[in-house]
């Protein structure tokens, strides 16, 4: 089976599994007041989770698969990609997740940008690190001046 038929039953489990809870679990907590509209707070998670299985169905039962262009990837040759990059960038984001807190909004997002810069190839700190600076400040201000949402900007001793 090819890796996309892999990844769409994968797909069609969690979807599955989704769709049950919300045609049982989340019905059954419904207040008897609630049980009566037409339109339930389990209505969108019913029609995800059905729009979700028929398109893994589709992919799972596609015949052959599309012949590939010259810039699609080939499942067949994942090995001369650049995984390594691929997997450094998830893990600096899960870094990014645990240093938000201890060190603050603007030093974790400047850098975890920068790192992230560096290992996808720029080596103009010069350029990147203000790039960084200004991007975390102007997101840090857009959620807590503009939306009034409180996001720490600094480490937690400042």
């Amino acid at each position: 089976m090819t890796l996309d038929r892999w990844i769409a039953s994968i797909f069609l489990v969690i979807c599955l599994i989704y769709g049950y809870t919300s045609f049982f679990a989340m019905d059954a907590s419904l207040p008897p007041f609630m049980q009566r509209n037409p339109i339930w707070p389990s209505t969108f998670p019913k029609v995800l989770a059905g729009l979700g299985i028929i398109c893994a169905l589709l992919v799972i039962v596609n015949a052959k698969p599309p012949p590939l262009k010259e810039d699609e990837i080939d499942y067949r040759r994942l090995g001369d990609y650049k995984i390594g990059q691929a997997a450094a960038l998830v893990a600096l984001m899960v870094a990014y997740a645990f240093a938000l807190r201890p060190i603050g909004f603007v030093a974790s997002t400047v850098l975890f940008l920068t790192v992230s810069g560096i290992v996808l190839g720029e080596r103009k700190l010069h350029i990147l690190i203000p790039i960084a600076l200004v991007a975390a400040l102007f997101i840090w201000f857009l959620v807590d001046g503009v939306l009034g949402i409180f996001l720490r900007p600094w480490p937690w001793f400042v």
